[in-house]
C-alpha cells in the first residue's frame, strides 16, 4: 500500500528512526481501524521484493549520518501475514536492515525477524502459534472490558515479552485515565500512547 521512513510511534522502539512497509489485505476489519483502505489488497499495486528493498535502501541511506547504522523496517498492514514474507525478510536483512513485524497474529508467521509486535484483536483472534514468539504484547484498549481481555493474553506470552496497553485513538479522552490506574495497580503492563499522531509524522 505504502512505504515511508519516520519515526516507530509507538510500544517498545517509540521515538526510533524507523522505514515502514505497509502491505495492502485485511480479514480481521477492526472497526475503529484507521488505515481501512489497506484492507482491500487488489486497489494497490504490485511490487517486486527487489523494488521493495532498494525503496528502503533509496529512502533512508541518504539521510543517514558517516557511520551510522541502519535503522529498523517495520512490516505492517492492514494484515501483513496475510503474505509469505519469507523472501522479503531475506532480502531485506541481507541489505542490513533489522526487521520488526506488527500483526494481528490471525494468519500463519512466515519470515525471520528480530522483533514481533503483536497486537490481537477481538474481530479475530490470534492463532496460538504466535503468542510464545511475541516479544511485545500491545492491547489496543478501547472499552473497560479489555483490561480482562488483555490479561488472558499476558498469561500465554513468554515471560520477557513486553507488556503495553494503548488507548484507541477516538476514545483516547477516555481510556487514557483508565489505562493509567490500571498500570498502577498492575506494573507489569506499560502505557503506549500513538505518539506520532500528536506530532504529526507518518
Amino acid at each position: 500500500m505504502e512505504a515511508f521512513y519516520t519515526l516507530q510511534g509507538e510500544g517498545y522502539f517509540n521515538g526510533q528512526a524507523a522505514y515502514f512497509i505497509r502491505l495492502g489485505g485485511c480479514d480481521v476489519g477492526c472497526v475503529w481501524c484507521d488505515v481501512k483502505e489497506s484492507w482491500d489488497a487488489n486497489s494497490h499495486p504490485k511490487k517486486s521484493i527487489a523494488t521493495l528493498v532498494a525503496d528502503a535502501q533509496a529512502a533512508v541511506v541518504p539521510q543517514l549520518a558517516i557511520g551510522q547504522p541502519l535503522p529498523f523496517v517495520v512490516i505492517t498492514g492492514g494484515e501483513p501475514l496475510l503474505h509469505n514474507l519469507e523472501a522479503l525478510t531475506t532480502e531485506l536483512a541481507a541489505a542490513g536492515f533489522r526487521i520488526n513485524i506488527e500483526t494481528s497474529g490471525s494468519s500463519p508467521l512466515t519470515g525471520k525477524f528480530d522483533w514481533v509486535c503483536l497486537s490481537p484483536k477481538k474481530f479475530k483472534a490470534p492463532l496460538p502459534a504466535i503468542l510464545p514468539v511475541a516479544d511485545e504484547l500491545k492491547i489496543v484498549v478501547f472499552h473497560k472490558t479489555d483490561f480482562a481481555w488483555a490479561e488472558s493474553f499476558a498469561k500465554q506470552v513468554s515471560a520477557n515479552c513486553k507488556l503495553y496497553l494503548q488507548p484507541e485513538w477516538d476514545k483516547r479522552e477516555q481510556m487514557t485515565p483508565l489505562i493509567v490506574d490500571y498500570i498502577m495497580k498492575n506494573p507489569k503492563w506499560q502505557l503506549s500512547l500513538q505518539t506520532h499522531k500528536y506530532i504529526g509524522v507518518p
